[in-house]
This record gives C-alpha cells, structure tokens and sequence, in this order.
C-alpha cells in the first residue's frame, strides 16, 4: 500500500463518516475508495462492512433513552435480523471476486437510487404511539432487508427505515432508534462471517476506521453549514460514478 493510496483511504474514510453524520451514504464512499486503491469487491464491500460499524454503535447508543422503551419486543426483529446477516454474508462468501463483481453495477445503481428517494421515503411521524414490533409482515420484511445487508449493505438504512415505517407503529426518532439498532445487529453478523472468512483487509481498515470517526465528529460543524441535499448531491454523484466505472470495466 503506498502512501498516495494511505491518504486516499484517510480521507474516504473521513468523508465517509461526515456523510453518514449529515445524510448517510457513507459505505458508497468507503466501499469506493478500497477499489480503487485495487482490492477485489468482495474484500472491498466486507472491509466496508467493519469501517461503518463504529457508527451504527454510536448512532445506536445515542437513541438509548427511546431503545429502553422497546427493546424487549425488539428482541425478535434482533434475532431475525441476525438470521438474515447470516445468510447474505454466506451468499457472498459463496460467489467468486468475478460473479460478485458482474452484480456490483446493478447493486450500486439500485441502492444509488434508492439513497436519492430517501427523502420520499421516510416514515410519516405517528406521535403517541409506541414503536411497536413483531408483526408477520414487518418480520418478512426486515428478514429480506438484513439478507441485503449482509449481503451489501450500501442503502441499507434507507431500505430498512422505509420498510419499518410501512410496517410498524412508532414516531420517526423511535423507528430511527429501532433502524439503527438493527442495523448494528446485521453487521456485527456479518463481520464475524467475514472476518472468519478471511475476506478483511485490516491494513486499509485500520486506516479508514480513524478518518470515519474523525468525518463523524467533523459532520456535526458540516451539518451546521453545508445543506443536506449538497451532501446527498455528493453521495448520489459518487455512487452513479461507480457504477459506470464497474460497468465500463465490465
């Protein structure tokens, strides 16, 4: 790894976590940066998975007060959040570098798409109501959505925000709450998949794992000046540019 190649993983790292701070998005960022510096994609997209998880801990950490009030009957979307990790990192596991890579394209523009409608799909806000959890659908729905997140991961918490608002009761910060606690769940999953597989490229993680901490702190200043829509802007302009790259590289 070269020094260029150092810095560039730094700085993906940073801004991939004052993204996530301002608009989420951070794994196009990450997942992008670890390609270009010439790591396969299944390597890339697992080394991502371990670069974002410091802030699914603290994003979940600060809805403490409002997981309280819900995490017994959150118990079951946990357990089956974890099911589904499980088998989406096994999925990937199974494909080689070439076959991961042939779907990589339709993945980036599908979760590129579905990051730029985020904004459409954010629950509508239910005041008074307790987040509730455990129905058939919303079971159904969360297993399919930790399966892509085990699997890939980019968009995942519009994905699973979108679906808990169609599919369980609760105001938008609790839903938040319950998201970024499943969240945390699916990828601590499917870091041990990986990291058992062998497929974690530590060096350039422990490089990015500091500049994300750093971008997270540093989003709060950009949040402050910077309008969402810029960074949202950035992130969408980031993952259409990766997708014709992996298409254009075919």
């Amino acid at each position: 790894m070269s020094v260029f190649d150092a810095i560039l993983l730094f700085l993906a790292g940073f801004l991939s976590g004052a993204a996530n701070a301002v608009a989420g998005g951070g794994t196009f960022i990450t997942f992008g940066a670890m390609t270009l510096v010439g790591l396969p994609p299944i390597v890339a997209n697992a080394t991502s998975s371990v670069t974002q998880f410091p802030g699914y801990i603290t994003s979940t950490l600060a809805y403490s007060a409002d997981i309280r009030h819900f995490w017994r009957g959150a118990l079951l979307l946990c357990l089956i959040s974890a099911v589904g990790a499980l088998a989406g990192a096994l999925i990937l596991l199974a494909l080689d570098n070439l076959s991961f890579r042939a779907l990589v394209p339709w993945l980036l523009l599908a979760a590129t798409a579905l990051f730029a409608a985020g904004p459409w799909l954010k629950p509508v806000p239910k005041p008074g109501h307790e987040a509730a959890v455990g129905s058939l659908a919303g079971s159904l729905a969360q297993f399919l959505t930790a399966i892509y997140g085990g699997f890939f991961g980019a968009g995942m918490g519009v994905m699973m925000l979108a679906t808990l608002g169609l599919t369980q009761a609760g105001d938008y910060h609790r839903l938040n709450a319950l998201k970024n606690m499943l969240a945390m769940v699916i990828a601590a999953v499917a870091i041990v998949v990986f990291v058992s597989g062998g497929v974690v490229a530590w060096p350039q993680a422990i490089i990015m794992i500091p500049g994300g901490a750093l971008g997270g702190y540093a989003g709060v200043w950009i949040a402050k000046r910077v309008p969402q829509n810029a960074v949202r802007g950035f992130v969408v302009a980031v993952g259409l540019f990766l997708a014709f790259y992996y298409f254009a590289k075919g």
